[in-house]
């Protein structure tokens, strides 16, 4: 919540830049809630929850139906009404019954900037891909949310292996390359080539230590650096990752071409944050590759004939038994990749003489079961880490309309503590302090345990109270909240925020071209150059050169890093895909004679596959949707001009919602649940792909509260859909 205090200050911060820059002080509206007193901004700045319910009343539960009823700090945020000249188009007034078209099918350059005031457009459509992809199903939930904020993670959510391989491209993105950019400035201070840099830090931190005063300088360099965004740029001037070498110097990108700026590799995108994404699919492509490789027992340097061979695995080898199985249904086709891995494994270890079965190996199912117990917990957890880093970048750098700086002094308070308790503190007493928790710790289980079952039977659910969303980070948002917030703005305001804009050309390659380079991301300290290099360095490390280099600096890491097929094996793959395609297409002509007699999920099937020659058609939105139900084709409608906004769906060809006969119709409301579905299974979705090379069309599955279920299917701008829904309603969400 936009506190009293911090307003103000922002206020008097403001008028005295426009002293300064115009000669005269401009009168502005001080925004704040005239029920905020003294004692509720004290609650809000110190690192205490935000309400205790879950533990005092566990069964208390609130059901809100609309916006306005604010039942969480990101549905205050959506309908409160921001200084106006901190909106952007999607916070203005329109004066229109059902909603203003901000350009959903417009191309980028064409599309008013910005659509929410204080964030760029094409960091708003960063937010927006990675959220479609990181959001499947969601339910809603009655009880207080944690930090008073909703769309958290369950604490049961649903395992999926593609949910699982969601979070570690989601990790990668976070954690990894934050992780990454972290060991580059330190790279940096090591090498002295910024020379004025490093001797400003090196003579602080020896004083320091002549003084006896390490802790306390680092202590005061923390504060400073959570307080000031202006000192962390000082002290850690920012550079492209992909530009800065292991040794902190000048190194071409292993792109060939510095065409983005906060990507590992450089390589050129179309939109900010493609690149970074694009990476972690490959990351994690490159981890099941070399999995699998080793599950295969691949050693290219025994090979007789290493460049000849057939490879033993690979996404085509998905497609084997396909072509044994032309009666079969798609799904009853398909092969199990999970199984793909194992099967390759036992087929090396039975070449070597072994005997992998369950009769010989009594390990396999124990093992087995072992590993994908564990699986949801170890998702969860790395959901949990991600999170976590998202609050702390959004707690250092908020992002509108959460507050500038509430976050950024409820962290550094926590840290005044520990710079004055430092300047009392002896290196002696410190360790004997820490060697004395250590030994509590170890030897104290009799005692701990007493005390946390007394918790638990006193206090049931206190570990809740104490999670850091609840406490030090408690308002600060992850990066799906900051986007639900961000879409709830929009419908607040009757103006849904338009989608990311698709590639305008053929194939949507991004030009192989350096990205433009300003001082906000190649800057130095003091008056050496940045990266003490010279301009002729720097162009030419961020020139386009032919092609990314293929070579890791090892031969041996490279032969088991090139898969080689040769001639034959591309013969054989074709054959395969070639049955693949006609098995394919029959079921897929038996499947429509069985929709036609009436057959429930083949009729769910129809219209699921783009039609051959053609592609999807996107230009429906933002209150009509081309859909299916039940197979017959139609379009979703959301209308907001009612009393009650709802959505329904129907056959009729309108793009006006109030002159079509509904099939269905549901209060926006009085939806307890939606859940992306899949035309397809997921092995026949790889097996259509692969064979067919056509797009899918994917469904939404809504539920209301009186638990009746709507399965709409073959929706193009499934993604659009499921946000406008989970965005203009009063419920609060449940990540599942």
């Amino acid at each position: 919540m936009v506190t009293s205090m911090l307003d103000v200050d922002k206020e008097e911060a403001r008028q005295s830049s426009l002293l300064e820059d115009n000669g005269a002080a401009r009168a502005e509206k001080i925004e704040a809630d005239s029920g905020m007193n003294l004692g509720q901004q004290i609650i809000d700045a110190l690192p205490v929850p935000s309400s205790t319910a879950p533990v005092s009343e566990p069964d208390k539960t609130e059901l809100a139906n609309h916006l306005t009823d604010v039942p969480s700090l990101s549905h205050e945020l959506a309908v409160s009404d921001h200084a106006e000249h901190e909106k952007g188009a999607a916070q203005q007034v329109h004066k229109t019954n059902e909603v203003t078209d901000l350009g959903w099918h417009d191309k980028k350059q064409d599309i008013v900037s910005p659509l929410v005031g204080g964030l760029g457009n094409e960091e708003l459509w960063l937010l927006t891909r990675r959220f479609n992809k990181q959001m499947y199903h969601v339910k809603e939930v009655s009880v207080t949310v944690p930090g008073n904020l909703d769309l958290n993670i369950a604490d049961e959510e649903e395992f999926s292996p593609d949910k699982l391989r969601c979070n570690l491209e989601r990790l990668y993105m976070t954690v990894g390359i934050g992780m990454l950019a972290s060991y580059k400035h330190v790279v940096r201070l090591r090498s002295w080539r910024e020379t004025q840099r490093t001797a400003t830090f090196a003579a602080a931190y020896f004083v320091a230590w002549l003084l006896d005063l390490v802790m306390p300088l680092l202590a005061t360099t923390l504060i400073a650096l959570i307080l000031s965004p202006w000192v962390r740029q000082v002290m850690f001037p920012p550079a492209p990752v992909a530009l800065v070498s292991s040794d902190g110097g000048v190194q071409k990108p292993r792109a060939g071409v510095l065409g983005s700026h906060d990507s590992a590799t450089g390589a050129p995108e179309n939109h900010k944050g493609e690149a970074t994404e694009a990476e972690a699919r490959n990351f994690v492509n490159m981890i099941a590759s070399v999995t699998l490789a080793s599950a295969a027992g691949k050693h290219p340097q025994g090979d007789p004939h290493a460049n000849g061979g057939v490879a033993d695995s690979g996404p085509e080898a998905v497609i084997n038994s396909t072509s044994n199985t032309a009666n079969a249904t798609i799904t009853e086709a398909a092969p199990d990749p999970t199984a793909l891995a194992t099967s390759v494994a036992n087929a090396k270890d039975v070449a070597a003489g072994d005997k992998p079965n369950a009769k010989h190996d009594k390990t396999k199912v124990p093992m087995e079961t072992a590993v994908w117990t564990k699986m949801r917990p170890a998702m969860h957890g790395l959901a949990d880490v991600a999170d976590t880093w998202e609050r702390l970048g959004n707690a250092l750098s908020p992002t509108p309309p959460f507050p500038p700086r509430l976050y950024r002094l409820r962290l550094a308070g926590v840290l005044a503590p520990l710079l004055l308790t430092s300047l009392f503190v002896s290196s002696y007493m410190f360790v004997k302090g820490l060697t004395l928790s250590v030994g509590l710790g170890f030897f104290g289980d009799p005692i701990l345990v007493r005390a946390y079952r007394l918790l638990n039977r006193k206090f049931p659910h206190w570990q809740k109270l104490l999670e850091l969303r609840n406490t030090l980070l408690k308002g600060v948002p992850t990066n799906a909240q900051l986007t639900l917030t961000l879409l709830r703005i929009g419908e607040a305001n009757k103006a849904p925020l338009p989608p990311p804009p698709r590639h305008t050309d053929d194939n949507g390659e991004p030009p192989m071209q350096p990205a433009a380079v300003t001082d906000a991301e190649l800057r130095s300290t003091g008056a050496g150059p940045p990266l003490n290099a010279t301009s002729a360095e720097l162009d030419a490390a961020m020139a386009p050169t032919a092609q990314a280099t293929r070579d890791t600096g090892a031969a041996d890491i490279n032969a088991g890093k090139d898969a080689h097929h040769g001639k034959k094996g591309s013969r054989l793959l074709g054959l395969f895909k070639g049955t693949a395609k006609s098995t394919v297409r029959t079921t897929l002509g038996a499947d429509s004679v069985r929709a036609a007699l009436g057959a429930q999920h083949a009729r769910e099937r129809r219209g699921v596959i783009e039609p051959a020659g053609g592609s999807m058609d996107l230009e429906s939105g933002p209150v009509d949707f081309q859909a299916r139900y039940e197979g017959k084709r139609g379009r979703v409608y959301i209308t907001a001009k009612a009393t009650i906004p709802a959505v329904a769906f129907s056959t009729d060809a309108s793009s006006d919602p109030e002159t079509v006969h509904p099939r269905w119709s549901i209060p926006i409301g009085d939806i307890r649940e939606l859940k992306k579905v899949g035309g397809f299974g997921w092995k026949t979705k790889i097996v259509v792909g692969w064979s067919l090379g056509r797009e899918m069309a994917d469904g939404l599955e809504i539920t209301d509260r009186t638990g009746a279920t709507y399965k709409v299917t073959a929706i193009p701008l499934r993604d659009e859909l499921f946000n406008r829904l989970v965005a203009m309603g009063g419920q609060k969400w449940e990540a599942w």
